[in-house]
């Protein structure tokens, strides 16, 4: 999956992820990403990311268009 390759993120790009608080319900929070935290090339959960408003969670899904933020 997209979301477990740490190359096919960057900062800027538009992303859906799941904070650990919400690893039981899977609710997703939407947002631009600031900084990739995770270092290693792929993760089996999702690379981890920081949020342009500081929120941290993994990668579930990489938004194609802008226009749906």
């Amino acid at each position: 999956m997209e979301n477990q390759i740490r190359a096919n993120l960057h900062p800027g790009l538009a992303v859906d992820i799941i904070q650990k608080k919400d690893q039981r319900t899977g609710k997703l929070t939407r947002g631009i990403i600031k900084n990739i935290l995770t270092s290693a090339p792929r993760h089996t959960r999702g690379i981890k990311v920081r949020l342009e408003d500081g929120t941290v969670g993994r990668v579930h899904k990489i938004i194609e268009d802008k226009e749906d933020m």
